[in-house]
């Protein structure tokens, strides 16, 4: 049912909405410097990608793509805590979650 209906939808409509949040997640880990903000969209530009391999796997027919989104989200739950735990420890010592300020944890 959800595999006719996902392959009604043009392929391209996929790419480009895909390609759109990439962009968006690179544009804001680019200019921004909150590190909180960073990580959100480092993790937009993984759900693009996951996006895209599910489409092209619906398309396909194959499971494939889908077991690779699945670890890709398991790698991204990992990064996130990871992530998270940096920025905690960035912020007891510097009281500041801007990426700037990185370098005053050296030690």
């Amino acid at each position: 049912m959800i595999n006719s209906l996902l392959q009604s939808i043009p392929v391209d409509y996929f790419i480009y909405l895909s390609a759109l949040l990439f962009c968006i997640g690179v544009t804001g880990v680019l200019v921004r410097r909150n590190a909180i903000i960073i990580l959100g969209c480092v993790e937009l530009m993984l759900n693009s990608v996951n996006l895209l391999l599910a489409a092209f796997s619906a398309y396909k027919g194959d499971a494939d793509g889908q077991i690779l989104v699945f670890f890709i989200m398991v790698v991204a739950a990992a990064e996130v805590a990871v992530g998270l735990a940096i920025i905690t420890m960035m912020y007891r010592n510097t009281r500041s979650v801007d990426v700037s300020l990185f370098n005053r944890l050296k030690g």
